[in-house]
């Protein structure tokens, strides 16, 4: 049994050593034998395998490089875009401020009255008292109870003794502080003070019998002497007839407080004149 299975072997080996050489001798195609034709094909995959994995190493390779370089082109945009969003903002408020001016100019040469131009520079809101500071002085003639004016309306008075290049502006709407007021419509007087609140005033001292309606305008009187006949306090945002001789009114502020930026301090005489010039 040995015997056969040896004989067996030798049988498959020369039949496969035939073949080998067989396959030597055959072409495939002109010039080319068979087991070059194997050989070449093993040897090409292989090549084929390592080119396919160099090309992807190179493409991932340049991809990581290209993403590098985009996100440094991203971060110099990022920073361009940054600062072009501070000069247009820069250029905004360059602007606001010239319309400021421009609306401040129009007012000064629309009224006839004597009035220095003066810049903001600090605001002071306590439970006590509400004040802008601005950049006028003693250096400039002004001093205490000089009405202060924006192209909107009244703003305040200047209180306390003047520094040399500044002052301090008592705002309107503080609760100590007040107006001699009239409704425009009706020249019904009365009195606007302060409630600390920077969306509404009160006038006080407007009779019940008074034909007063939401909406009408409430400008300055002149009575006190301090500010200017005619200038806008707000509008009459509430009213109603009062339990005792006097209405109920509330008053929408023609100012907005938080963005007053550029001011007219009136100076001496103009409320007394004003006066005189209503009698």
């Amino acid at each position: 049994m040995g015997k056969t299975n040896r004989a067996a072997y030798v049988v498959v080996a020369v039949l496969i050593g035939h073949v080998v050489l067989i396959s030597a001798q055959v072409t495939m195609l002109p010039g080319t034998r068979l087991l070059e034709g194997i050989a070449f094909g093993t040897l090409a995959e292989g090549q084929r395998l390592v080119a396919g994995t160099v090309g992807a190493v190179q493409t991932a390779w340049q991809g990581y490089v290209g993403l590098r370089g985009v996100r440094e082109t991203n971060r110099d945009l990022r920073a361009e875009v940054d600062q072009l969003r501070l000069r247009l903002q820069q250029q905004h408020a360059l602007v606001e401020q010239a319309r400021g001016l421009e609306r401040l100019l129009e007012l000064r040469e629309s009224i006839d009255l004597d009035t220095l131009s003066a810049r903001v520079i600090g605001a002071d809101a306590t439970p006590w008292f509400r004040t802008l500071t601005v950049d006028r002085g003693s250096s400039d003639h002004v001093h205490e109870d000089l009405a202060v004016i924006a192209p909107a309306g009244v703003v305040g008075r200047i209180v306390g003794r003047p520094g040399f290049r500044v002052a301090r502006v008592h705002l309107l709407i503080d609760r100590n502080a007040a107006a001699g007021a009239m409704i425009e419509r009706t020249r019904g007087p009365g009195i606007v003070v302060g409630l600390d609140d920077l969306a509404q005033l009160r006038m006080d001292y407007v009779s019940n019998l008074e034909d007063v309606k939401v909406g009408d305008r409430v400008v300055t009187s002149g009575a006190e002497g301090i500010y200017p006949a005619g200038f806008a306090i707000g509008t009459v945002a509430e009213t109603s007839r009062g339990s005792g001789l006097y209405r109920t009114i509330r008053v929408a502020p023609a100012v907005d407080f938080t963005r007053v930026a550029q001011v007219l301090i009136v100076m001496d005489g103009a409320g007394d004149q004003l006066v005189e010039g209503l009698r």
